[in-house]
């Protein structure tokens, strides 16, 4: 009698993940989905503390199948992932990190939003616990969406359930070159690639836990590793997406999420040659990716910030940041019968530091907070325009394709 294909394979890479394991299996095996349904494949990754050993134990009386194996250390979470990749039968496929747990109903909703909306990839409502989760594509549940109409750009760990036929396709794995922000890069392409995106927003699915001694993946690394991240998901955006507004759109997110930080008020606290090394990494980035239609969608002292990265001006970059981390605020100048705002960061028509007027620009969705500001007729006319022929073209977008994939 053949075995009927599980609909969802929970993928769990596992190193040193005591105490933590045990409540993220009990999170699996509380699970609503028929245990028949659902198979999970849990890989070892040369854990010295009895993850692998909890592992076994569990495999013994689950109610489901579960597959473990036991491998020297890999050093990150690619390799694990991608050995459960090659042993998963599943319709989906669902990471799960071992210090993590699985909310109440969470495969079931999933599962079932998938197969209602023929959407390759479902987001499930994230909570933290003893750590931040990423609030922004929550607003509400969305049966059918993409990732130019939408915030999931900002979500792009892997914690998601995918459509395992998608992936195969086009042979998607995890890049083990990469020691931090390989995630980013799976993610962001399964979401180019999806045939639709499903949200659900009215329900936690997945519990982000913060590890007491510290150890989260996320939390490791050197500032190098980050440059290595962004460089990787700038370059799969280019490969990907022509130049113009969508690839713009998406490359807010390494340029916001990955590369800004690293010119933050930690940037004050780096020594001198740790300040030259990252101007020295930025460069080629900032050479390669960084326009106008990155930059006006950024707010000004991400924008200036990042400008001043761009010309190679550290000296006029820590004034800005110093400037930002005393918490002052900049004067706004209203030009142009106060139809155009410009804030006054640091260096605003400074003639020695020669940054142009419309650097400092803000644009109308950060205008709007200052008092005295107003759109201009005809600005709200073309944005109105703009508006509308977005609105067509996501609808298109979201529109099921005529052939469901299987």
């Amino acid at each position: 009698m053949s075995v009927a294909q599980p609909d969802v394979s929970v993928i769990i890479g596992a190193y040193e993940a005591m105490p933590y394991l045990v409540e993220c299996l009990a999170s699996v095996e509380a699970q609503t989905l028929d245990p028949a349904r659902v198979e999970v494949i849990a890989v070892d990754d040369g854990s010295t503390d009895g993850t692998g050993e909890y592992l076994e134990e569990f495999a013994a009386r689950a109610p489901m199948t579960v597959t473990v194996i036991r491998q020297e250390n890999s050093g990150g979470p690619s390799g694990p992932r991608n050995v459960g990749l090659d042993k998963a039968t599943g319709r989906y496929v669902f990471f799960l990190d071992a210090d993590d747990r699985l909310g109440p109903e969470a495969l079931e909703r999933m599962v079932a939003m998938a197969d209602e909306n023929g959407t390759d990839v479902v987001l499930g409502r994230i909570e933290g616990v003893n750590r931040n989760a990423p609030k922004s594509m929550f607003g509400k549940t969305l049966k059918r969406t993409d990732v130019y109409s939408s915030n999931i750009k900002f979500t792009l760990s892997a914690q998601k359930l995918f459509r395992r036929a998608l992936l195969e396709r086009h042979g998607m794995r995890f890049d083990e070159s990469l020691w931090t922000g390989e995630d980013a890069l799976f993610t962001m392409e399964a979401y180019l690639r999806a045939d639709g995106v499903s949200v659900v927003a009215d329900h936690t699915c997945y519990y982000l836990v913060g590890r007491d001694d510290g150890k989260h993946v996320t939390k490791s690394g050197s500032y190098k590793l980050r440059f290595d991240s962004a460089r990787a998901l700038m370059e799969l955006l280019a490969r990907m997406l022509p130049p113009g507004a969508e690839r713009d759109v998406l490359m807010v997110r390494p340029f916001l999420v990955t590369l800004l930080p690293q010119f933050g008020p930690v940037f004050l606290r780096n020594d001198e040659e740790t300040r030259r090394t990252k101007m020295e990494l930025a460069r080629p980035l900032m050479d390669a990716h960084w326009n106008e239609g990155v930059a006006q969608r950024l707010r000004v002292h991400e924008r200036l910030r990042l400008y001043l990265v761009a010309r190679q001006r550290p000296d006029l970059l820590m004034d800005v940041i110093q400037f930002i981390k005393d918490k002052r605020e900049p004067a706004p100048v209203l030009k142009k019968g106060n139809t155009r705002l410009y804030l006054a960061y640091p260096h605003f028509r400074s003639k020695a530091a020669g940054v142009p007027d419309r650097v400092y620009l803000a644009e109308p969705r950060e205008a709007k907070e200052y008092p005295g500001w107003r759109k201009s007729p005809a600005e709200s006319f073309l944005r109105k325009a703009v508006r509308k022929v977005r609105r067509r073209l996501s609808r298109l977008r979201t529109a099921p394709r005529s052939a469901a994939v299987g």
